[in-house]
Formats: C-alpha cells, structure tokens, sequence
C-alpha cells in the first residue's frame, strides 16, 4: 500500500528522485518541513508528513487561523466561496442526490439543499457535524457510513490536497457514486500567477502549508482520477481570488487586497476578464475538475 506523497506521485508518473527539487524549507507553520517540486511534472507536495486526523476533528487550526483575521472577514470570505460554488455547479446537483466530502460547516449544503433530491455531508470536524445535523442537514464523520452506489455527485472543495493516500480516498469516493454518476472536485494550483509568474516570495512563504500535500496540476489532478477509473474528465482553472488579491500581495507583501483600497477596482466584468486572462496561461489559483463514473447500463 502507498502510503507516502512521493510514492503516490512516483507511481503516476508525475515525480521522481531524479526530476524533483527543493521547492522550499519550510511550511508557514513549520520550521524544517521541505517542500518539493517535481521539475517535469510541476506537480509541488510535501513528503512523508501529516498532521493527523485529530488535527481536523478538533477543528484547531480554523482557531489559530481566527486569530490572525478577522472573523467578519472569514466570514465573507466563506461566503463568497459558496455562492460562487452555487452559482457554478446548481446545474450538476439540482434534483440530485449529493454528497459533500469534508463539508466543513456546510456553507455548500445549505445554499444547494433546497434543490437537490438529497444532501448529505462527510466531515471530520466533529462540531460542524453536530450543528448541521442539528440544523436538519445531514452529516456523518466517515465516508464507510455512506451506502455503496447511493448517490449521484459528489463534491469536495479543497480537501484532496489534504489527504496523505489520496488514490485510496478518491476509489472511495467513486464507490458511493451510481453508474454514470459525477464528482466534482476543487484544489489548490501549482501554476498560481503569483508562484510561477510573478514569483511573488512572500506569497510562497504564505501559502505552502503543512497541511497542503500537494499543490495539484492540470495533468495530476486528471491523472489520479483516471487511476480510479474515473472517466471523461474535463479540467477548468478558477480564479478564487480578484486583480486586486494579486496587486496587493505585488505591492505590499501581502493578501486581503479585495477587502482593501485596491478593492475600488472590482468587478465582476473585471474579474471574469482576469480569470479569463490568467485561465489562459494556466496560472488561475484554482483547478476545478469534473469527472464521471462509467455508466454500465
């Protein structure tokens, strides 16, 4: 059984002793953690390291990270996370029943339950879980209490990257999915402008995370899901974060640019003309990928 980052993406081609280098020393978090890049693939992850489950039962690190910001401001960036998400994927889970892989505090759930046959929520956490069942929306701790073949899409929004065996989570995740049925998955990406164009350091010294294994590309994300038979795979990149996100990180070494003075020039025509721009160059900060269970019928 793999069991390491390295091992993973050895196996898929996407690295190898030969090819990887030292991308960086040290996580946000942590000292001495080395995280590589594959110079080949572009693919940048963090070997033999994590955090644990326990990590994300407790629920801590969303403390540590309150501290550090405001929280009306993770509040609205919750927010605006989830009406976009809304707003992009009502077409694939209307009348469906969905599932939400590390649902979080089911800001997904709650916008799209209205419109779905069913929804039900995974989630380590174990308050979020206890708050949304008590708020009628239907969450469980582990993905083995999902019934074989019960349902239509699943989605996970920025929770792959997180997972040590990644190729045995997503074959699950394929399992509780009917013939012909959707998964929709969002990560982090490894061509973000601001790492692999503007280079930006203090950006870099931001975003590597000890709890981001791996920081994906076109190619790997659509790699592991074809691994687990999953087909018809179809790749977009997103753009989570506005111009004035990147003019603020450019300027002053830091993000919050869209809650700042830079956030006079946001727009949403602006911003479907950045993402467009930086889509076209492969440099969006998010990859969006759809992919299908075959259908045996």
């Amino acid at each position: 059984m793999t069991t390491t980052i390295f091992g993973t993406l050895e196996k898929l081609g996407l690295t190898s002793l030969a090819t990887r280098a030292l991308f960086n020393k040290k996580t946000r978090d942590m000292s001495e953690l080395s995280v590589w890049r594959d110079a080949v693939s572009g693919v940048i992850y963090i070997d033999d390291f994590y955090t644990g489950d326990s990590t994300y039962i407790e629920g801590s690190y969303r403390a540590s990270e309150a501290k550090n910001i405001d929280i009306l401001a993770l509040d609205f960036e919750r927010s605006r996370d989830a009406s976009r998400r809304f707003k992009s994927n009502l077409k694939f889970v209307a009348g469906k029943k969905i599932g939400d892989f590390g649902c979080g505090n089911g800001d997904f759930l709650r916008l799209v339950q209205p419109y779905c046959k069913s929804v039900v929520g995974i989630e380590l956490q174990k308050n979020c879980v206890q708050e949304l069942n008590s708020q009628g929306i239907s969450c469980v701790e582990e993905l083995a209490k999902i019934e074989d073949e019960s349902l239509d899409v699943l989605v996970s929004f920025h929770v792959i990257e997180h997972l040590p065996r990644p190729l045995e989570v997503l074959a699950e995740l394929k399992k509780k999915l009917v013939s012909g049925g959707m998964v929709l998955i969002e990560v982090p990406h490894a061509n973000d402008f601001l790492l692999s164009r503007a280079q930006c350091e203090e950006f870099k010294e931001f975003t590597l995370w000890s709890q981001h294994l791996i920081l994906h590309t076109r190619e790997s994300l659509k790699r592991m899901l074809e691994h687990v038979g999953l087909t018809d795979v179809l790749i977009e990149g997103v753009q989570r974060y506005p111009l004035s996100n990147h003019l603020n990180w450019l300027a002053n070494g830091k993000g919050g640019g869209h809650r700042s003075s830079f956030a006079a020039l946001d727009s949403d025509i602006l911003h479907d003309a950045y993402q467009s721009a930086l889509a076209s160059t492969d440099s969006t900060d998010t990859l969006v990928a759809i992919a299908r269970v075959p259908s045996f019928k």
